[in-house]
């Protein structure tokens, strides 16, 4: 077996994805949005990408930001999550 450690990541780390899937319906976006404002102000909202299911019932949206740092990476994580139309932040 392998003692591999994953990749450190450095910042702050431009073009950071944050893949969010949760139900589909224009409160997650607006939620998400909310959310990355909150923790990386000014965004590039134009970056973000929508994914339909296949049934249309859940939607993937793919953001971009500029990481600073662990701290902000794990509060991001922690306020998409109290959502409870959210099922996986990746």
């Amino acid at each position: 077996m392998s003692d591999q450690q994953p990749p450190k990541i450095e910042f702050p780390c431009e073009n950071y994805p944050i893949k969010v899937l949760g139900e589909a319906g224009p409160d997650l976006h607006s939620y998400v949005i909310e959310i990355m404002e909150r923790h990386a102000p000014g965004f590039d909202q134009t970056r973000i990408t929508i994914k339909e299911s296949s049934k249309g019932r859940y939607n993937s949206l793919t953001v971009w930001i500029t990481a600073t740092g662990v701290e902000q990476l794990t509060a991001i994580h922690e306020d998409l999550r109290i959502n409870r139309s959210i099922k996986m932040v990746m």
